[in-house]
């Protein structure tokens, strides 16, 4: 009885992770990727506790690899050999190709965190469209990164005019990565704003957050 209402209760959780040049920037010497696949691993685990069914979709310019959601432990150990060797490129992260591709392979309402890094407007504005249909069909968190040394810039003294202009362009970048997160919100996209550190349990806090108010 235990397993059945279990089982009733199993979600899909797909992990969608940008491979693109986006992906590349460097923190503590790793890239936003290294963190992204790191985080995906921790998250796989608390998913398959929580009885739900972790599925995993690289993408850039086209789909590179797509495993399908399943509850069994062994995929910790597929998740795990599609993450292993996975690299960032210089080319452009497609939207259109990544939403065709859940459309025709993604039936059943699902919970999609996307890995990604919007760093202005300008290409948050190529994708909305695409990130609007997807979330029609699913419920879409879209996960950004914030530069913590962007943080500590606009944090510090400025002790130079040029340390007040480098902490001048800080601040307005940081204002527009909130703004890019503000847009998504208001078309009913759900987001995560998180440090590279901070990635593995801001992402797990907020699965658990959805598990807990039961959105679907």
């Amino acid at each position: 009885m235990v397993n059945q209402y279990q089982d009733t209760r199993s979600q899909n959780i797909y992990m969608l992770i940008d491979k693109s040049r986006c992906m590349e920037m460097p923190f503590d010497q790793m890239a936003l990727l290294d963190y992204a696949i790191n985080a995906c691993l921790v998250f796989t685990k608390v998913i398959l506790k929580k009885y739900d069914k972790p599925g995993i979709i690289t993408f850039n310019n086209k789909v590179d690899h797509s495993l399908a959601p399943h509850s069994s432990l062994a995929q910790l150990s597929r998740i795990n050999e599609v993450l292993y060797n996975q690299n960032t490129d210089f080319l452009e992260s497609n939207f259109d190709v990544l939403y065709m591709h859940i459309r025709n392979n993604i039936n059943k309402r699902s919970v999609l965190f996307l890995f990604t890094n919007f760093e202005n407007h300008a290409e948050l504005n190529r994708n909305l469209a695409y990130l609007k249909l997807i979330s029609k069909s699913h419920l879409l968190i879209v996960v950004s990164f914030i530069n913590d040394e962007l943080q500590r810039m606009i944090k510090s003294e400025a002790e130079s005019v040029s340390n007040a202009f480098e902490n001048v362009v800080a601040e307005t970048l940081l204002v527009e990565k909130e703004q890019i997160l503000r847009i998504l919100n208001q078309h009913g996209i759900m987001t995560i704003l998180t440090t590279p550190k901070d990635l593995t349990i801001d992402t797990v806090n907020k699965y658990l957050e959805i598990k807990a108010r039961r959105l679907k």
